[in-house]
């Protein structure tokens, strides 16, 4: 019987994709083989748009155990620990039901962590809106959310950011990072190994909740999207934490050959990807998959997407052991099929064959898209600065007025909803440049950060992608920490626009570049498409999570001044980058313009300076200047430790601007705090890495303050900054 497009969309198959489908099985699929194939060539899934794009990036480097292709990627850390660690994203359920939609993503992004055999010890967040007051009801709902759960599970929230842009009015981005570890020796892997092992399904019960979540995640929003709400999971915190104890235990046992978190396409995708990685095949009974609502069909059952559950792979005659464990943390288990040897993924109900389909069909043999690309018409972002006056009217007010920029306020009102000293391993908290843990038991270090760069990718997405990976980079190496390694989240439009995929290739180009020359291997990542809304697209949007290693955390620097009289430091060159500032938008009501230029040769001197200069313990403190410019960052430095500056009058100097000098986002450049008797070495060392710095006053006091220029109060500063969010 020839299928509708109805079914096609329900399935997220093209017409040319289901031809291609017939052609492999050289016969049509029953529904239940179309569900699950369908499922599995979604974009969500299959990435059939990135995948080709994707191998231009780096995986591979000295510290690097695992990359991407498993559930997270992992990290060598130092003394036989392993850090794992991923992002992902929850777009399209957050834009529909944004507590859960957030809430859910959280849970998936602890399970796959888990999977390998880690404990999650960290979460971060990167989070985008459309303006505010507009955006609350979704704003609110996705930072309860990731609360709710995180603080549920005992997993502390440690970093991230938000911003907001009209841009993402109708569909925000929401994307969640967790950080695990583990010995190296107990790292765990997804394969469905061992002919006639057993598939022993461990968690929450099976509904009907999040059927056709990953072929949701594969369109566009639109007037029909509410339809879809069942698409959308619900999560259940409590029991994930006893799903990641009991995991924790059964990592050890050799009765487990491998573990797979059930997440977009449920059943489907864990046992299909599990007996791909293997080579093998698996069959399932799904008679026996423990259900909670009653008149489930098979069909509902394979695509599933029900929280809280986790694929085990049991050595046969095991499977006893290993329940008892899961017994023990109270949660339901069932063996519901075995690996087998053809090479297919065999679906029955008690003995009546439902689906049989060939494991590459549904894995490997999805066809790859290459698109047309064509850049769009950027004529609207051109910028003559000639037209734009040089010095602010009132530095003061336009400084007080960036700082309640909801872009660049103060996030103690989201930060204050996450518990992030649960587990009594945090020595870098929220509201700086990156968090830190650290690893008890060792004096090593854990840094992370979340940075994307939506506007800049906007005007530039080449250069923005390499403005995201550098920020990151710095934000890691303000806390005394070297970047090792990075997740990514690709957060883009509907390629199928020649100007989206144009972004899509720039963007992976960029971060191939940055990634080369940083020496960052991408060992993670995830790639969410058709964020658009009735068509509008939102901005090309790479999130990049780091992760850095600090040997000795006691040595690590923090953003806020430490003591009065140190000397406070410009690190780097500024330019004329007012392309695609903060600044020009709110003094000037323009967002236009080239992002900042990125030299990586100078960036990385410039990183490795900062990393020689806290390594010989000769800073107090450290912090990257990045939106809204030098000015901005000075006052964060001052909100954060409650401490003044005064210097002497700035001075632009040659063809600088002077609101460049105050506003502009030039990269590579940090403030540093120091004590005066370091400023021989300090010096000694700009010179050996050949680094421009340049005095700009003292700590100490309750103002910010150059003489006869500027002049600013702590409570003025703070009270705009803690008010920007409402």
């Amino acid at each position: 019987m020839p299928v509708t497009k109805k079914k096609l969309r329900e399935v997220a198959l093209s017409e040319q994709e289901y031809k291609r489908v017939v052609e492999l099985l050289d016969r049509q699929p029953n529904d239940v083989e179309l569900g699950m194939i369908g499922v599995l060539w979604s974009e969500h899934c299959s990435y059939k748009t990135s995948r080709p794009l994707l191998r231009r990036l780096p995986s591979s480097g000295s510290r690097v155990l695992q990359g991407p292709g498993e559930n997270a990627g992992a990290i060598d850390v130092g003394e036989g620990w392993a850090a794992v660690f991923k992002i992902e994203s929850h777009n399209h359920p957050s834009a529909i039901e944004p507590y859960q939609g957030a809430a859910t993503g959280v849970g998936g992004i602890l399970r796959d962590v888990a999977a390998m055999g880690a404990r999650p010890v960290a979460l971060l967040d990167s989070l985008r809106f459309g303006p505010l007051p507009e955006s609350r009801r979704l704003f609110d709902g996705v930072v309860s959310g990731i609360g709710g759960y995180g603080n549920c599970v005992g997993v502390p929230t440690v970093g991230g950011e938000v911003y907001f842009e009209p841009a993402y009015a109708g569909n925000p981005v929401v994307n969640a990072m967790c950080l695990g570890l583990v010995p190296t020796e107990r790292l765990r892997k997804a394969r469905a190994e061992g002919v006639g092992n057993l598939l022993l399904l461990a968690g929450a019960d099976t509904g009907r909740d999040g059927i056709h979540g990953a072929s949701f995640a594969s369109l566009e929003l639109d007037d029909s999207s509410e339809e879809r709400r069942p698409a959308v999971q619900v999560g259940n915190p409590f029991l994930e934490k006893c799903l990641i104890e009991a995991l924790q235990e059964l990592a050890e046992s050799t009765a487990v050959i491998g573990i797979q978190d059930l997440g977009a396409a449920g059943l489907t995708s864990a046992v299909a990807e599990a007996a791909s990685k293997a080579g093998s095949g698996a069959l399932i009974d799904v008679a026996e998959v423990p259900r909670r609502e009653q008149g489930m069909s098979p069909y509902e059952v394979m695509l599933s997407e029900s929280q809280e559950r986790m694929l085990l792979i049991v050595k046969r005659g095991r499977q006893a052991e290993v329940q008892k464990v899961l017994e023990r943390w109270d949660l339901h288990s069932a063996v519901i099929g075995m690996v087998t040897g053809d090479g297919h993924l065999d679906v029955v109900e008690g003995r009546e064959q439902v689906a049989r389909v060939p494991v590459d069909v549904l894995t490997s043999l999805c066809p790859t898209r290459t698109l047309e690309a064509k850049p769009p018409d950027h004529s609207r972002y051109r910028l003559d600065l000639t037209e734009i006056r040089e010095e602010p009217a009132d530095p003061t007010a336009t400084l007080l007025r960036l700082l309640a920029h909801p872009n660049l306020c103060s996030r103690r009102p989201v930060v204050r909803q996450y518990d992030h000293m649960v587990g009594n391993a945090t020595v870098v908290r929220p509201g700086g440049d990156a968090a830190m843990i650290r690893i008890n038991g060792t004096q090593i270090g854990i840094a992370m950060t979340t940075d994307g760069s939506g506007r800049y990718c906007e005007l530039d997405p080449y250069l923005g992608a390499q403005i995201a990976i550098a920020e990151a980079a710095r934000n890691i190496v303000a806390t005394g920490a070297r970047p090792v390694a990075i997740t990514d989240c690709l957060n883009f439009g509907n390629p199928d626009k020649p100007d989206v995929y144009w972004q899509l290739e720039e963007t992976i180009s960029g971060m191939a570049n940055a990634c080369r020359a940083l020496d960052l291997p991408i060992v993670s990542g995830n790639v969410s498409l058709y964020n658009d809304t009735d068509g509008r697209s939102i901005y090309p949007t790479p999130v990049i999570g780091m992760v850095g290693v600090i040997d000795d955390y006691s040595k690590r620097l923090e953003a806020g001044f430490k003591e009065d009289g140190d000397f406070v430091l410009l690190v780097g060159v500024t330019a004329n980058d007012l392309g695609g500032s903060h600044y020009l938008e709110v003094e000037h009501g323009v967002f236009a313009g080239r992002p900042p230029e990125v030299d990586l040769l100078q960036e990385r001197a410039v990183l490795e300076f900062i990393l020689a200069a806290a390594a010989a313990g000769l800073l107090r403190s450290a912090h990257d200047v990045a939106e809204g410019g030098m000015l901005v960052a000075l006052a964060e430095c001052c909100l954060m430790s409650k401490k003044g500056m005064r210097g002497p009058p700035l001075s632009a100097g040659g063809d600088l601007r002077f609101d460049a000098l105050l506003f502009g986002e030039t990269q590579g450049r940090f403030l540093v705090s120091l004590p005066s008797r370091s400023m021989p070495e300090i010096q000694n060392l700009a010179r050996k890495h050949r680094i421009e710095i340049q005095m700009l006053g003292m700590t100490g006091g309750d103002q910010l303050e150059f003489e006869g220029q500027f002049k600013v109060s702590l409570e003025e500063m703070e009270r705009a900054h803690e008010g920007g969010l409402g």
